[in-house]
């Protein structure tokens, strides 16, 4: 009777996971998302690239994380007066800038960023300022009220910020990619053990482990220490207030 809810749900939460994938496994058969890669860490300036690419993804997590849950809490009191009207201008103003940005990016903003994401991890090199922009279109579609996700688009940022530190400092592009996913990842769920895992499971690197995880640990000590409230986590409370809210009018009514 005292479980508390993580406790309740998390059977229930594994044995769908396991399902869903026993499912996928039987449809398409066994995949990586991104493809192989094989990169790995081989000199010095690679595992200079590890602490430089997990101090700043979990940097530009941590400023995205805290941005975000800071505007949605903002916007919330903001539209209370008037929140119909208030929130459909805002999600219309929100999708004008991200039309304008994917149109000043050339279309690259648009959509979840895989095929530019799976490019970079292949060494190919794309406009250094791709991170910054897919940024900003992720965080107006996550204000706006109605995202199209921030896992995927996540990972594209994250790739960009490394791919673009590994031009400047004349690294491997498609390791620094690889580490600035790890970091930036780490740094917006902090969630550490969560982001190495997914990643290597998505791009089947099994070279690189250690150093994706060191980038994972980097990016998350970096995040926690700027912004000590996780996104998720963040963004769930208004969930559970208005839960709490509701089952309180229950009982009044019931009573």
């Amino acid at each position: 009777m005292s479980r508390t809810y993580e406790s309740r749900s998390n059977g229930l939460v594994l044995t769908a996971v396991i399902v869903s994938g026993l499912a996928a496994l039987g449809l398409v058969g066994s995949y990586t998302y991104f493809g192989e890669t094989s990169v790995m860490a081989a000199s010095r300036l690679d595992w200079a690239m590890v602490i430089v690419c997990g101090v700043c993804g979990g940097a530009l997590g941590a400023g995205f994380s805290a941005a975000a849950i800071r505007a949605s809490r903002r916007i919330r009191r903001w539209a209370h007066p008037d929140p119909l009207k208030r929130l459909v201008g805002l999600a219309a103003a929100c999708g004008l800038a991200v039309a304008a940005i994917g149109l000043v990016s050339g279309g690259q903003t648009f959509g979840t960023g895989y095929d530019q994401a799976k490019s970079m991890l292949e060494g190919q090199t794309i406009s250094p300022v791709f991170f910054i922009e897919k940024l900003a279109a992720t965080f107006l579609s996550m204000i706006s009220g109605i995202p199209g996700g921030i896992f995927a688009p996540s990972l594209s940022v994250g790739v960009g910020l490394g791919a673009t530190l590994g031009t400047l400092l004349g690294a491997s592009v498609a390791l620094s990619a690889l580490l600035g996913m790890a970091g930036y990842f780490a740094g917006v769920v902090q969630a550490p053990m969560t982001a190495f895992v997914i990643i290597i499971e998505m791009t089947g690197n099994h070279q690189a482990v250690i150093p994706i995880m060191a980038a994972s640990m980097l990016g998350y000590i970096t995040s926690r220490m700027l912004s000590p409230e996780p996104l998720y986590h963040g963004l769930s409370r208004a969930f559970i207030a208005a839960s709490i809210r509701a089952r309180r009018a229950e009982e009044r009514t019931a009573s």
